[in-house]
């Protein structure tokens, strides 16, 4: 575990969670755009796509054994400070690779800073229609706010039939203003947690309380 002294003698750390099976989808392009943006501003970043995303197991409670991905995974979130999700729309919520990633923060659980309690979450959704990219970036506040993640204000639903990705760019240049501004917003709120000394993120009333509910 990382005390918050540490973090402050450090860059900030901005994990990225998104994407697709598909190669070159709209919703990892955007992610990658935002974290661009954070390493832009000076912070570390790190990227879990739908390549990584999809080579996970099935989340399973009380199970060790996920892999490498799965390891890299609980690892880099344990040290962020800042985290971006990303996911595609489909049905009116999120896709099942990213909500499987989310599920892994299980792991978490026990520790000084439960789930994705005391980092910033910026979310961002692509969707072909506006109701679509809606609902789903609800469903995805829903789940942040879950996990205790401290959601920022504003979050980024994209139309992917009113503009095209290519190379990690999008055809709307107001599209990735967007993105640029949820990485802001979590470079900011990540930068209030990490300036509050002796901060613990975990309450008495939340100690060893998985959400993890049902079978385990």
């Amino acid at each position: 575990m990382t005390s918050n002294g540490e973090h402050r003698g450090r860059p900030p750390h901005i994990v990225g969670i998104g994407g697709t099976v598909r190669t070159g989808s709209s919703s990892e392009q955007a992610l990658r755009i935002a974290l661009e943006q954070a390493a832009r501003r000076g912070a570390t970043t790190a990227c879990l796509g739908g390549a990584e995303l999809a080579s996970l197991p099935m989340y399973v409670p009380g199970t060790t054994g996920g892999g490498p991905v799965a390891d890299d995974l609980v690892a880099q979130l344990r040290r962020a400070d800042g985290v971006i999700v990303a996911s595609p729309g489909y049905h009116g919520s999120i896709s099942g690779l990213v909500k499987n990633a989310l599920d892994y923060t299980e792991e978490l659980s026990g520790d000084e800073r439960p789930y994705l309690a005391g980092r910033a979450v910026g979310l961002v959704v692509s969707a072909k229609g506006w109701q679509g990219a809606v609902t789903t970036l609800e469903a995805l506040r829903s789940i942040v706010h879950a996990l205790r993640g401290w959601v920022t204000p504003y979050g980024a639903a994209i139309n992917s039939s009113e503009c095209r990705f290519a190379d990690n760019r999008c055809s709307e240049p107001r599209i990735e203003q967007q993105l640029r501004m949820v990485s802001d917003e979590v470079l900011h709120f990540a930068g209030l947690s990490r300036s509050r000394p002796g901060t613990d993120s975990r309450r008495p009333d939340h100690d060893a309380t998985p959400l993890l509910s049902g079978n385990r």
